[in-house]
């Protein structure tokens, strides 16, 4: 074959790389912006990274915001399903060093580097011969890793290759940042500030749902309506920010106490609503104590030196002995609560069965 000739073939196997690239970025970004299904993204972003490169095995690895520690958040290849539940500490392995410093690493012999942990493929019993790893960089920190394994094959990754594999990783980083902050936007929609318990807004939603599910299933569940006694006299004599870290510090007593199915509110001011799915009656008397001593046997405002202590009058209603609706419901808990409130105060009362004695 003449010379020209092979000249020719290599330009149309180059344009055809080119478009193949083209064609790949663009579905990436049509993806980016017709889409806030994080996983949908990423997983389009892992495939075009496949098709460009041919890796053995590859992962995208997301580092834990409070931990450092780097999971495997999709990963294709041998060992995948059993890397889901590895986690890598700060600065283990390749990947552990790429986070930490958020420089790519080329490696063609990847045991030949000091940095490289071997733990991954005794775990796994795979062979790692290469490594190309580059940062998933936000804007002001890494989010993460993308690894590809053994992609080494006749022709080197050269500068070209790292660009293009950098951009994807680019791509995947607005990806994650973009759910990220839907995801935040979200959050305070339905958390309060003050107390970061669910608001009222969330509770109606909520409740909602809970009705739905219960009829369905037969289930009952409880409300709890909690109103702290004298919280007024806190804000007058120690002022609005004190009345707010109290108002804290009762929400972080609440959602300390409750199991992963129950829901806490701040109904608004000093009231607050626990829901309690899957509750009898009975069993939210037991709650309701235990929630109320946690509240008035506590002293708030410790680190500002004024040591105060509060009572708290509780409602208590249960679906559907109790309710049928929502609108019901709440109305049945806030009346108990004020039940006690005009009465002695710092105590619970039960929908359709009044006060409940000290014990």
């Amino acid at each position: 074959m003449s010379g020209p000739v092979i000249e020719e073939a290599k330009k149309s196997v180059e344009l055809e790389k080119k478009l193949k690239e083209l064609a790949a970025f663009h579905e990436i970004g049509k993806a980016l912006t017709s889409t806030l299904n994080l996983n949908q993204v990423l997983q389009i972003i892992m495939e075009k990274i496949s098709n460009l490169f041919r890796p053995d095995n590859w992962s995208l690895l997301l580092v834990d915001e409070e931990t450092g520690e780097l999971h495997f958040e999709i990963v294709t290849g041998e060992a995948a399903d059993f890397l889901k539940q590895v986690t890598l500490k700060p600065g283990e392995g390749i990947a552990g060093w790429v986070a930490a410093h958020g420089e790519p690493l080329v490696l063609p012999d990847a045991y030949s580097d000091i940095r490289f942990a071997p733990r991954m493929d005794e775990l796994t019993n795979v062979q790692t011969r290469s490594i190309v790893c580059v940062p998933v960089k936000g804007r002001d920190k890494i989010l993460g890793v993308i690894e590809l394994i053994n992609c080494f094959g006749q022709f080197p990754l050269d500068d070209g290759d790292l660009f293009r594999l950098q951009a994807l990783a680019d791509y995947a980083a607005i990806a994650i940042q973009n759910a990220r902050f839907v995801q935040r936007i979200h959050e305070l929609t339905i958390t309060d500030d003050c107390t970061r318990l669910y608001n009222s807004r969330h509770l109606h939603t909520i409740l909602e749902s809970e009705i739905y599910r219960s009829v369905r299933y037969e289930y009952e569940f409880s409300l709890i309506f909690a109103d702290l006694d004298q919280f007024k006299t806190v804000n007058d004599r120690y002022g609005h920010l004190a009345g707010s870290k109290l108002l804290g510090e009762v929400g972080d007593r609440i959602k300390g106490h409750l199991r992963m199915i129950d829901f806490a509110f701040r109904y608004g001011g000093d009231e607050f609503v626990v829901m309690l799915p899957q509750t009898s009656k009975i069993n939210s008397i037991l709650v309701a104590r235990r929630l109320h001593r946690l509240i008035v046997r506590h002293v708030y405002l410790k680190d500002e030196g004024y040591n105060v202590s509060i009572g708290a009058s509780m409602g208590v209603a249960c679906f559907p002995d109790d309710a049928r609706t929502k609108t019901d419901l709440i109305r049945q808990a806030d009346d108990a609560m004020y039940l006690v409130k005009n009465n002695a105060r710092n105590g619970i009362a039960v929908a359709n069965m009044g006060l409940l004695p000290e014990i």
